[in-house]
């Protein structure tokens, strides 16, 4: 076993993480540490009522005292994690930009770990482990080269890289030093999955990758906790390392540790206002900018094209409305969804909505042009044209829901509440919004739990 410890970005990394304390943390990080809880659970508790969750659910068959959250259930702490995981990116209506999906992993596994901590575990713990989860996603991700070029290769960095998030938050909560953290994010290596090859077909692979991350990160961080050691130079230019079996071109592994304590990385999560891929996210605005400019309906449009770079296309491209999961990834139908319905929100994916033939016929009249001269995740341009011959185009640069563009604060409690709404009671959603609003001053994160509790698991699939 090997527990020495150096200098490199990894060992400065996990210092950092193991000493976390909430106190360090600048208030706007905590305040959007809170928002981006809430808006996770929302999506968890909404997800319960998914295709994927039911199946996952019924395949597990699980039993334990960890809460499964939206419904009257409770699994042990990995299968929780995994479930909850699961059920947080079944619509797609998590948060993105971390990891890249980081509320799906590291909450679950936050949550499934509070069975491990002697209690109580403080409101500011959690808030700690959060934002610590949340900065090892990002920092693993820019080190391996960035998004583009990780999951270009094929690789879905909500499950490589998000392993590690939720081992390093687990960690935390743990207390653990900084040579057990270090074990517990070496160790979630070993853990590192997920393929975008579900994107060929209409395959629910990808729901699975953040309930596996948030399940392997949870059991990284137990066995470091136990003394287990992980690889020391698994973040070394080394054969079988982490960077070079996930990029082939070099990675940056001082990104690891660079502006630790000043570039806090949660900052660079985003949420998602939209039931879909986030590579569709700027096309809806786009839309959205240029109906509202004009002053014209959607009605009026004549056809729509778009131009993206040829990473886009492959991702997001596909004219398909169908099954839920590859209808999602489809930007496509995301356009022609908030065209028909003048939404691009979940109730734009219901069984009847992909299936209408207006949609249909809205996706078929679309041309998709590759531009080689825009860079992989380039965000598309959006070319209208209306009945009378008028042509406006935009690109948004920064979608909705990011810095730039931010979510307004009553759009996001309205999407809290259409989301926990679908498997809580008003009363439990509205106690449990107010209490993550205040999550700082609770002394016990076990009162939460009671307030997750739903009848997901009595109602029926959403269609």
């Amino acid at each position: 076993m090997n527990r020495s410890f150096a200098d490199t970005p990894i060992d400065r990394l996990a210092h950092f993480v193991s000493s976390l304390d909430y106190d360090d943390l600048p208030v706007d990080v905590v305040t959007k540490a809170k928002v981006h809880i809430a808006d996770t659970l929302g999506a968890a508790i909404a997800g319960a009522r998914s295709g994927e969750f039911a199946i996952a659910l019924k395949s597990i068959r699980p039993s334990g005292s960890v809460q499964l959250w939206g419904t009257g259930l409770s699994a042990s702490a990995r299968d929780a994690a995994l479930l909850n995981g699961c059920a947080a990116h079944a619509f797609e209506l998590d948060d993105a930009g971390g990891c890249d999906h980081s509320g799906a992993v590291v909450l679950p596994a936050l949550f499934s770990a509070l069975k491990d901590v002697v209690p109580p575990v403080s409101g500011k713990q959690m808030l700690a482990s959060v934002v610590a989860g949340y900065e090892v996603g990002r920092r693993i991700l820019e080190a391996t080269g960035g998004y583009d070029a990780h999951n270009s290769l094929g690789w879905h960095s909500t499950g490589t890289c998000g392993t590690l998030a939720a081992a390093a938050a687990c960690a935390r909560l743990f207390g653990l030093d900084a040579a057990a953290t270090r074990d517990a994010i070496t160790l979630a290596t070993s853990f590192s999955s997920g393929l975008w090859a579900f994107i060929h077909d209409g395959s629910q692979a990808k729901k699975l990758h953040a309930g596996r991350a948030a399940e392997g990160g949870l059991l990284a961080a137990q066995l470091a906790a136990n003394g287990f050691a992980g690889p020391s130079r698994v973040f070394d230019d080394v054969w079988g390392g982490f960077f070079n079996a996930f990029n082939k071109s070099p990675c940056q592994p001082e990104l690891l540790a660079e502006g630790l304590g000043d570039v806090w990385k949660i900052n660079r999560a985003v949420l998602k206002p939209y039931a879909s891929c986030r590579g569709a996210h700027s096309a809806v605005d786009a839309l959205e900018d240029l109906l509202t400019e004009v002053g014209r309906p959607a009605s009026e449009i004549e056809k729509i094209d778009v131009r993206l770079s040829a990473m886009l296309k492959d991702m997001c491209g596909a004219k398909v409305g169908g099954a839920m999961a590859p209808t999602q990834m489809s930007l496509p139908y995301a356009l022609a969804a908030r065209c028909a319905f003048g939404t691009a929100g979940l109730q734009a994916y219901t069984e009847k909505q992909r299936l209408d033939s207006a949609v249909h016929a809205l996706m078929d009249s679309m041309r998709l042009d590759i531009d080689d001269s825009m860079a992989p995740m380039a965000e598309p341009l959006i070319i209208l044209t209306f009945r009378d011959g008028l042509r406006v185009e935009r690109m948004v640069p920064r979608a909705t829901g990011s810095a730039e563009r931010p979510m307004q604060s009553e759009a996001i409690a309205a999407k809290f509440r259409e989301l926990a709404g679908m498997s809580l009671s008003s009363a439990n959603r509205d106690a449990l919004w107010n209490t993550l609003g205040e999550l700082e001053n609770i002394r016990d994160c076990s009162m939460i739990e009671p307030l997750i509790v739903g009848n997901a698991d009595s109602l029926p699939t959403f269609r």
